[in-house]
C-alpha cells in the first residue's frame, strides 16, 4: 500500500488547529477540512490520506472518523495507518496532537501477532459538544450532543414561527444557553465578523477542550456550534431564509449571522428535512434514499450516493410543492394542487388513507426521477398513523413497479431520533441539525 506523510508535519495538525469551523464557508457549515477535501471520510469506510500540506486536516478528519467508528474498544495506530494509507509516523503525529487537545485517549492494549501489545486509542466524546435546534412552525426542540452524537441534554417549548424575528431569536438563544448552562458551559466570544471562520483555538473552534476548565468536577463544555433546522425554502450556504411557506415575512432574513452574533458560536442553518437526512446518513442509513417529512408541512431530504443532495442553490427537496392537481386547493406557497396542500387537506377531512395515497403519488414521481433505493417516512402526521402511511405509499410504489417492470422500492418509517426511534422525527431533525456542526470535523463534506 502506498502511504503518504501528509505534509512536513505528517498531516498531524490537530483538529483544534487546522479544522477551522466558521459560520458559513466551506461545505455548508463553514468548516474547512483541508483545502476543499471532497466527499466524506467515513460512513462507508475511510478514504486514502493525502500528502499536501493544505489538506493535512483532511488526514486528521480521517483519523477522527475512524476513532469515532471504533467506539469504546478503540483502534491501534497501526490499524489507523492501514485504513487511511498514511505512514505510521504521520498517524503518530496526528494522534499525539489529538491526545494533547483532549480529543483522543488510550483505550488499553491489544494483543498483536508479534512483539509487544499494541496501544489502542479511542475518541473522547465529551471533548466537544454541539446543539441542534428544530424550529417547527409551532414547536422548538433543542438537543445537546457530544462528539459521538449521543444526546446529553434536551429541551422543548411551544413556538410561533410567525411571532417575528426578535421573539424567535430570543426563544432559540434561551434554549441553547439553557442547555449549555445545565452542563457547566456557556458559549462566549462571538466571531469578529459573521460569515468568517472562527480562529483555531478560539471559543467555538474544535480543539477548545484543551483549555476548558473543570466545573463541579466536570470538564467545561467546548462549544463547537449550533445547527438550526427549519422549514424551507432557504439558502443553506449563506444561512438566509427565503419565503418560508406560510411565513413570507422571513424572506431575506440572515438567520445564521443574527444567531451567530447573539450566541457567539458558529451557526449552521438548513432545512429540517436535510437535517434529518444527514442524521440518518451519519447513523448508518446507506445508499440513496428520500426522507419524506409530513407534519405542519411536507418536504423531502435527499441522500444520493451517501451524501445529502442540496443542489447548486441549496434548494433541492421542495417535494411538497410539486403540483399534482392543477385546479386543486390553494397551497401556502401560493400555488394550487401541491402535494402538501392535498395531503393536509385530506388529513383535515379525516381521510388519512387518501393522504397516504397522495403522498405515495408524489413519492412515485421522486422514485422515477432519481431511482433511489428506498423511501423513509416521518413527521408528526405520519407518526399518528404510521401503518396507514406506510401501506398507502407502498401500494402506490408497487403499482408503479408493476407498470415499469422494476423492483418495488421499499418504504418504512425512518429510524433514529434517540431511544431506538421512539422519540419521533422532531428529535431526529434536532439531532441531525447538531450533526451539521459535527460532520465536517469527521470529514463529511455534506454537513
Amino acid at each position: 500500500m502506498n502511504r503518504t506523510n501528509g505534509g512536513p508535519d505528517g498531516g498531524g495538525a490537530a483538529a483544534g488547529r487546522d479544522a477551522v469551523v466558521g459560520t458559513g464557508t466551506g461545505a455548508g457549515t463553514g468548516a474547512t477540512i483541508g483545502a476543499g477535501a471532497a466527499g466524506r471520510a467515513g460512513g462507508n469506510g475511510a478514504t486514502a490520506g493525502v500528502n499536501l500540506l493544505g489538506l493535512r486536516s483532511h488526514n486528521t478528519a480521517l483519523v477522527l472518523d475512524l476513532l469515532r467508528t471504533a467506539g469504546a474498544e478503540g483502534i491501534s495506530r497501526l490499524e489507523l495507518a492501514e485504513r487511511t494509507g498514511l505512514t505510521p509516523q504521520a498517524v503518530s503525529k496526528i494522534t499525539a496532537r489529538l491526545r494533547a487537545d483532549g480529543l483522543a485517549a488510550d483505550a488499553g492494549r491489544r494483543a498483536s501477532t508479534g512483539g509487544k501489545p499494541r496501544t489502542v486509542l479511542r475518541l473522547v466524546p465529551e471533548a466537544g459538544h454541539a446543539v441542534g435546534v428544530h424550529l417547527d412552525r409551532d414547536e422548538l426542540r433543542a438537543v445537546l450532543v457530544d462528539l459521538d452524537g449521543t444526546v446529553v441534554g434536551e429541551r422543548t417549548a411551544p413556538l410561533d414561527l410567525g411571532a417575528g424575528a426578535e421573539a424567535v431569536l430570543t426563544r432559540v438563544a434561551g434554549a441553547v444557553e439553557g442547555l449549555w448552562g445545565e452542563r457547566g458551559g456557556k458559549p462566549r466570544g462571538a466571531p469578529a465578523e459573521p460569515g468568517r471562520p472562527v480562529e483555531p483555538g478560539a471559543p467555538g473552534a474544535p480543539g477548545a477542550p484543551r483549555g476548558g476548565a473543570a466545573v463541579g468536577g466536570r470538564r467545561r463544555l467546548s462549544p463547537l456550534g449550533v445547527g438550526i433546522a427549519l422549514p424551507g425554502p432557504l439558502d443553506h450556504a449563506r444561512g438566509v431564509l427565503h419565503r418560508v411557506t406560510g411565513f413570507p415575512e422571513w424572506d431575506g432574513f440572515p438567520l445564521r449571522d443574527a444567531l451567530a452574533r447573539r450566541l457567539g458560536v458558529p451557526v449552521v442553518v438548513d432545512k429540517d428535512t436535510n437535517a434529518a437526512a444527514l442524521g440518518l446518513a451519519v447513523g448508518g442509513e446507506g445508499g440513496s434514499f428520500a426522507y419524506l417529512h409530513l407534519g405542519t408541512g411536507l418536504g423531502a431530504g435527499l441522500v444520493i450516493g451517501g451524501s445529502v443532495h442540496r443542489g447548486p442553490r441549496t434548494g433541492a427537496g421542495e417535494f411538497g410543492h410539486q403540483v399534482l392537481q392543477l385546479d386543486g386547493p390553494r397551497c401556502g406557497c401560493g400555488d394550487r394542487g401541491c402535494v402538501e396542500a392535498l395531503c393536509l387537506d385530506a388529513v383535515a377531512r379525516g381521510e388519512t388513507s387518501e393522504a397516504a395515497r397522495v403522498l405515495g403519488t408524489g413519492a412515485a414521481n421522486l422514485v422515477g426521477l432519481l431511482d433511489i433505493d428506498r423511501v423513509l417516512l416521518g413527521g408528526r402526521i405520519v407518526e399518528a398513523a404510521p401503518e396507514t402511511f406506510v401501506r398507502g405509499v407502498r401500494e402506490v410504489l408497487e403499482a408503479r413497479a408493476r407498470r415499469t417492470g422494476d423492483t418495488p422500492v421499499p418504504v418504512r418509517i425512518a429510524s433514529g431520533g434517540g431511544e431506538e426511534g421512539r422519540r419521533g422525527s422532531g428529535q431526529l431533525v434536532a439531532e441531525g441539525a447538531a450533526q451539521s456542526v459535527l460532520a465536517p470535523l469527521f470529514g463529511r463534506g455534506d454537513g
